[in-house]
């Protein structure tokens, strides 16, 4: 295929041969008890140097704990993928955690966005939807996905996406390499001992992000019986053998909601937004991350049973979410 234009940006690139040999050797088919607590999970599976993926955002069903548990181990030298990057890349910016970030969208805040201006973190422009589309075609074993999404837009420049003429209808086509991230993570609502999870509501690709990582942490609010899941297979959104741990984390969007069960902290949130602003992120991350030792540590001093019942009471159960 004829190449017309390329994008700038620095993109990481596996030989799906490479990957798919990889999944074959390493993801257990049998059923087996994949519980951990957060520290564990994230100290087996979270290496320096890591490409870290995972689904939604801040506001609503990312796994704020599993984020938070990555700064307190202080992880370093992590590649991120930000899909619609809000609070979470903020503070794996200011912790120092992260030297390279695909974005999608950036918000809340100039940290980032300094630490980007200044060199400290390398960053290649995408979209929410091309981000998605490069999990899928990782997910799917294959090198690219086309897409017209990228045409007439400057973000192509600053991506890693290659516009082509099209073999069969010989106009131009952008193509979105596959990624396939070392670990992938994902909260959920609800998930069985071995890793069956299901997600209720809106989100972004947790499917794709699962089955296109090497490594998957599922955080999750409930822990069900299997039972459960056989009765109603249809609910299941990621199968268990994509999936090396399961950690159990009530509350493990928060500050963010999860829909149908608790809405967001925007409270906290306020206080998050004033701190950044004031350059104080430093304090925030002493506040919340360092000073527990854990999620439910945090949720008990720092955050209170009073408010947490109260996120419950303002959430609807909508039809269908349970």
């Amino acid at each position: 295929m004829e190449t017309l234009q390329e994008g700038a940006g620095e993109f990481r690139f596996t030989d799906p041969d490479a990957v798919r040999a990889w999944m074959r050797d390493h993801k257990r088919r049998e059923f087996v008890d994949k519980t951990l607590t957060e520290a564990d999970a994230v100290r087996r599976s979270v290496a320096d140097g890591d490409y870290v993926s995972f689904d939604f955002s801040s506001f609503t069903r990312g796994p704020l704990a599993l984020i938070r548990e990555i700064i307190r181990q202080g992880r370093r030298d992590l590649w991120y993928c930000a899909k619609f990057t809000l609070m979470e890349s903020t503070l794996l910016a200011a912790a120092g955690a992260v030297s390279r970030i695909d974005v999608g969208f950036m918000g809340l805040g100039d940290t980032l966005n300094r630490a980007v201006e200044e060199g400290k973190i390398k960053a290649t422009e995408w979209t929410n939807g091309t981000l998605t589309l490069r999990h899928m075609a990782g997910a799917m074993g294959v090198p690219f996905l086309p897409t017209r999404a990228l045409l007439g837009t400057d973000t192509l420049k600053y991506s890693g996406a290659k516009v082509v003429r099209d073999p069969f209808g010989g106009k131009p086509i952008a193509l979105i390499p596959a990624v396939t991230p070392d670990v992938g993570l994902i909260h959920v609502h609800q998930a069985d001992v071995y890793g069956n999870a299901r997600c209720f509501g809106p989100g972004v690709s947790p499917l794709e992000t699962a089955a296109a990582s090497r490594k998957v942490i599922i955080s999750t609010d409930e822990i069900i019986d299997h039972d459960d899941i056989r009765k109603d297979p249809s609910k299941t959104t990621i199968p268990y053998y994509m999936v090396d741990a399961v950690v159990y984390a009530p509350f493990g969007a928060y500050p963010g909601g999860l829909p149908g069960v608790y809405e967001m902290d925007f409270e906290h949130f306020a206080e998050y937004n004033t701190l950044e602003r004031q350059g104080q992120l430093k304090s925030y991350l002493d506040k919340y991350v360092h000073s527990v030792g854990s999620h439910l540590e945090m949720l008990e001093k720092r955050v209170g049973l009073a408010r947490l019942n109260d996120l419950r009471r303002r959430a609807t159960i909508k039809e269908g979410y349970r």
